[in-house]
């Protein structure tokens, strides 16, 4: 069962303390289904070669200056224009869009087809949703709210031409201070900026001002370590001997967390800022559809694919921070990581990352 959690007392600056708030997550339990025979004996490790989407996932770019399009590109994936200085890890090009276009689903699929958790207001004038990657979420919240004005900001332009009349999306980096007015905006979303943002305190501080009195901010983040809680991902696992010691070392590298929830960095941030009626929700997001529950097994089987969609795209960068661009053995590496993602549910390996919501009001 997912954690069901007491959300922290978030006091404003010049309120009385608030009363602690739970949100009870409707995740069912999380345990393997009996392992088939067939299950058993499948042990595929198909091609070395990261599975092709098809077209249908493809987004097109905006047209914004030609600085903007000037990416760099690395070991031919291309990454968000040198016009920033973030030193965000993942390519920007149509390969990882499709995996954070899957990875949308898979979230929206766990809270039961909602968009969000905050009890925001029917009537909301203006949203703003911080790193909105290719656009879906703002084009979705953007139907289910067609008198608001929705407006999405991101490092590159890579979101659909074709939207709703309103919704619009900006170029810009949500760790420098923003230049949106104060009191601005009815609900502020922000989702999976793990290892883009050093100071937390500060971008939640930022999202505080720019929130209306009465409005909301939530914020989504996954760590990306995964754990098991039967104990199946054994110690020569490549989770065990890669995947989680890579983004343990990168953070130390670069300062920038991937273990959001575990270092309660969302919490903190939300209580510093002054926000009330402050409420978490933690998840466990299975990787593989191994789950019994059939919903969470849809979850994993969407999140795996997510995954070994664009492994290379996810890992290359860390790798080259961690071990050096020269370093061999990226590649034997990579394909034994791809190899046990897809043989997960044969092999019995029950892995999950932790997810969490977090909301509060602005008083």
């Amino acid at each position: 069962m997912a954690d069901q959690p007491t959300a922290p007392s978030a006091p404003g600056p010049s309120t009385s303390p608030q009363p602690a708030a739970t949100v009870v997550s409707n995740q069912p339990q999380l345990v393997p289904a009996p392992q088939t025979e067939e299950e058993a004996e499948d042990d595929f490790d198909g091609s070395d070669a990261d599975s092709a989407l098809g077209d249908d996932l493809a987004s097109s770019t905006n047209s914004i200056t030609s600085s903007i399009y000037e990416y760099r590109t690395i070991r031919g994936r291309t990454y968000h224009s040198e016009k920033h200085d973030s030193q965000y890890f993942t390519p920007n090009d149509e390969q990882q869009m499709q995996s954070q276009d899957i990875t949308h689903h898979y979230l929206t699929i766990m809270l039961d087809d909602k968009l969000f958790l905050a009890p925001v207001k029917d009537d909301m004038e203006k949203i703003l949703d911080v790193g909105t990657g290719t656009g879906i979420w703002a084009i979705d919240v953007g139907d289910q709210f067609p008198n608001a004005e929705v407006t999405g900001t991101d490092l590159s332009p890579t979101q659909p031409v074709w939207v709703p009349p309103n919704v619009r999306f900006e170029i810009d980096d949500c760790t420098k201070e923003w230049t949106w007015a104060s009191d601005n905006f009815d609900f502020i979303h922000m989702r999976y900026l793990f290892g883009a943002v050093s100071d937390w305190d500060a971008l939640i501080a930022q999202a505080y001002r720019c929130c209306k009195p009465g409005g909301w901010v939530q914020s989504c983040e996954c760590d990306v370590i995964m754990s098991s809680d039967d104990d199946t991902i054994k110690e020569d696992s490549i989770i065990t001997t890669f995947w989680n010691p890579l983004w343990r070392e990168l953070s130390s590298k670069l300062g920038i967390s991937f273990m959001v929830i575990q270092e309660g960095l969302q919490n903190k941030g939300f209580e510093k800022a002054g926000f009330v009626d402050v409420h978490e929700a933690n998840y466990k997001i299975p990787i593989g559809g191994w789950a019994r529950d059939p919903k969470l097994a849809e979850i994993g089987e969407y999140t795996v694919l997510a995954m070994i969609n664009d492994l290379d795209g996810y890992t290359m960068v860390p790798w080259n921070i961690v071990h050096g661009e020269n370093t061999p053995g990226y590649r034997e590496t990579l394909a034994f990581l791809r190899r046990e993602l897809r043989t997960l549910k044969s092999r019995g390996i029950h892995p999950y990352m932790k997810v969490r919501y977090v909301y509060g009001r602005k008083p």
